[in-house]
């Protein structure tokens, strides 16, 4: 499941991300450093497009004491709102509030974008550092009472005061997460709950710096080509350039990441080796020493179960899911649960159909989770006369981002185009950057393309927001970005990626177009800023469009000749989409259900033994593993973004597969009609009304499960 970065954390503190800021800190009542002096990157933005981040200007060593002095700079701004000699307003205290966040909003972007994307061991030492102090911010604005005395006059009088309904909404939220945030508990309480919340931070940082080292450190090293048997030569190629890379020349290099770990184990003939990827890939965080995870997920929730009661919530994910779509856990596993037993009874069927396969060839052997994708794949070609290998030549990277572009144009009338060389500067080489303006030229904002791993990039793919888009001060666009991990091509040669990667490509756009769609007055109600199980909602519904015969045809150029994919290999993807179908939905599922019990349940001693009790107790298929396996479950224990929301992918894919029958039952995919409607009251909207409310605007009528069981294929189920 792909990973989404929340872009800005929702009302007064969306310049902390959502990862970080729901791990908050104690309130101290001392200065919480020296004056700190201004650096280059605490300077407005300037330049072209309102302004863009000045990354040809930062340095690892300013990164602290520019954070520093924005955190001074804010908390002044703030305590000058709570001391107002007036009686609390929209317009002399939400808004100012507001206006505190977006100095070291710019800030914590780039420190954000250093730690996600160039994370060495300078700035990792700044990461751990600034983790705690970070957090001290967040607790000092949220527990300072005169300031939320004002925010909540301002919120019971909202429906009477002649606001506006996205102000009235911006009161309601505001005023949410402030009392989340623990402000209107006692003296005591807001203790605890500081000393709760600032191990919370350290430990999540120490979880998250955990994994990146064993996915940046743990490799398999292929000296003797025969191990590359059954590899596509694309794959051949990069595992070479990997290898050169690290200065291995000469041999092969699986990397630790899934974009090159999963088509190893999809296409590679020696067992022997998929099964030494596999346990490579899976034991991250999980093998005993320096960073292993298992004491610090321990930690993590027992912290989290206390900090819930503090609150007043039976768990931690009562808490979590108060605000959500779902609204209770219960809610959440009622639907968790009802899709499980179809998919575990269909994982049944695949693993005797990849049995029949392994004893026709002549293999003796149980299948095991390393199997599963290779013998998978030799089911695909016999059933479908599909080999997945055939389609990853038609799937350039270049060529499915003009086919994204595309899809904005047809759906959004939003239109790309790449900006003058050297005109915008860029954090690293392999960025680069778009102008995005509307059909009638109108300057939308900017998207900025990083798709390929390196060392100190964090894994999976995700989107990000450098700046929302807001205009009640004056109209400010948005720069979004789209950041993924694909093992890049030796230089002069197209990067090729598997279907999974291309439907992850499509995915991540779904958020940036979330974002550039965005038309609001408030920034803390801009883009992706909405409830977490609805924000992958417009992210999935793009990811429709890939199998399109329009895209297909258009962007699946073959890296060799550059001809158009065949209408009959079309045909045949088509016919295969629900293939699989059951060991994407348990492998996911899997996920989703430990996450959502750990949190359920007294905090355990031993997170392994939870894991594998709780999976046992579901009858979890041996031949899979969760996608995410708990010692290095970023989604859940590097900060509280997932935490026992996972099932946000399943809950929101139920708008998704109700969202595309609408297309479906109308014209087709690029119906203009319905993607007017989709524009309208889902991708431009914001969090400036209650996303159920929302969607019924879009579709109707509320969403059932019946169109997400059509689409895994779980036909009987939907009846």
């Amino acid at each position: 499941m792909k990973r989404f970065l929340q872009p800005a954390r929702r009302s007064l503190l969306r310049a902390i991300p959502w990862l970080v800021l729901a791990a908050t800190l104690p309130c101290l009542p001392q200065p919480m450093t020296a004056a700190a002096e201004p650096t280059p990157i605490n300077r407005p933005w300037t330049g072209p497009y309102g302004g863009v981040p000045p990354f040809d200007q930062v340095r690892v060593a300013d990164l602290g004491p520019a954070l520093e002095a924005a955190m001074e700079a804010e908390l002044d701004a703030v305590a000058a709102i709570a001391a107002h000699p007036a009686a609390p307003t929209f317009a002399n205290t939400i808004e100012p509030l507001e206006r505190a966040a977006r100095d070291f909003e710019r800030v914590q972007t780039i420190y954000g974008i250093w730690g996600s994307n160039l994370a060495d061991d300078a700035v990792q030492k700044v990461e751990r550092e600034m983790a705690p102090k970070l957090a001290e911010l967040a607790d000092r604005i949220f527990q300072n009472q005169k300031l939320f005395d004002r925010i909540r006059v301002v919120y019971e009088t909202r429906k009477t005061a002649g606001l506006s309904p996205e102000q009235q909404r911006l009161a309601w939220l505001l005023h949410t997460d402030f009392v989340r945030g623990g402000a209107a508990l006692d003296t005591e309480a807001k203790k605890e709950m500081a000393a709760i919340n600032q191990q919370l931070a350290t430990l999540s940082t120490k979880f998250s710096q955990n994994v990146l080292k064993d996915e940046n450190d743990a490799l398999v090293i292929i000296d003797d080509a025969a191990g590359l048997a059954g590899l596509p030569e694309s794959q051949k190629t990069a595992a070479a350039a990997a290898a050169e890379a690290r200065g291995q020349k000469g041999k092969w290099v699986i990397q630790n990441t899934r974009s090159s770990v999963e088509p190893f184990l999809t296409y590679a003939d020696d067992r022997a080796l998929r099964q030494q990827v596999f346990e490579m890939f899976v034991s991250r965080g999980d093998g005993g020493g320096a960073t292993d995870n298992n004491t610090t997920i321990r930690q993590i929730l027992e912290l989290r179960a206390r900090r819930a009661r503090l609150l007043g919530h039976a768990t931690h994910a009562h808490w979590r899911l108060e605000n959500s779509m779902a609204k209770t856990p219960e809610r959440a596993m009622a639907l968790m649960e009802e899709v499980w037993g179809p998919a575990v009874a269909e994982v049944k069927q695949e693993v005797a159909d990849m049995g029949q396969i392994a004893a026709a060839e002549g293999a003796t052997i149980t299948i095991e989770p390393w199997d599963y994708r290779y013998y998978a794949e030799k089911v695909r070609k016999k059933l479908y006369d599909l080999d997945e290998s055939e389609i990853v030549p038609y799937l350039q990277v270049d060529k499915l981002r003009e086919g994204m572009f595309h899809t904005a144009a047809m759906l959004f009338d939003l239109h790309f185009t790449p900006v003058p060389e050297g005109s915008v500067p860029v954090f690293h080489p392999d960025v680069t950057v778009w102008e995005v303006k509307d059909g009638q030229g109108k300057h939308v904002g900017l998207w900025y393309f990083d798709p390929y791993a390196r060392r100190g990039k964090r894994s999976g793919a995700w989107m990000n927001a450098y700046r929302n888009q807001e205009r009640f001060e004056g109209e400010t666009t948005t720069l979004v970005s789209n950041n993924s991990n694909f093992v890049k091509a030796p230089p002069g040669e197209p990067t090729t990626i598997s279907w999974e990667d291309a439907t992850t490509l499509f995915h991540e756009f779904g958020h940036a177009l979330h974002g550039l769609c965005s038309n609001v007055s408030y920034p803390s109600l801009s883009g992706t800023s909405v409830a977490r199980d609805y924000v992958e909602f417009p992210s999935q519904i793009l990811e429709h469009w890939l199998p399109t015969p329009e895209i297909l045809s258009g962007y699946a150029l073959h890296v060799e000749t550059g001809k158009p994919i065949p209408a009959a290999l079309v045909a045949k993807i088509k016919k295969a989409e629900t293939f699989n179908r059951g060991f994407k939905t348990v492998e996911f599922l899997a996920s989703a259900l430990v996450d959502m019990k750990l949190h359920l349940s007294t905090p355990t001693a031993d997170p392994d033994a939870f894991e594998r009790d709780t999976l046992a107790a579901l009858g979890m298929p041996r031949e899979i593993v969760m996608r995410h396996r708990t010692p290095h479950f970023n989604h859940v224990f590097s900060g509280d973004g997932y935490s026992a929301a996972y099932y946000s992918y399943l809950w929101s894919d139920v708008l998704t597969a109700d969202a595309w029958e609408a297309f479906t039952e109308a014209g087709g995919p690029w119906d203009p009609a319905v993607a007017k409607r989709l524009k309208s009251h889902v991708f431009s909207v914001g969090n400036t009304v209650d996303p159920a409310d929302g969607y019924r605007a879009f579709r109707g009528k509320d969403p059932g499960t019946g169109a997400l069981m059509r689409k895994r294929g779980f036909a009987a189920a939907a009846e």
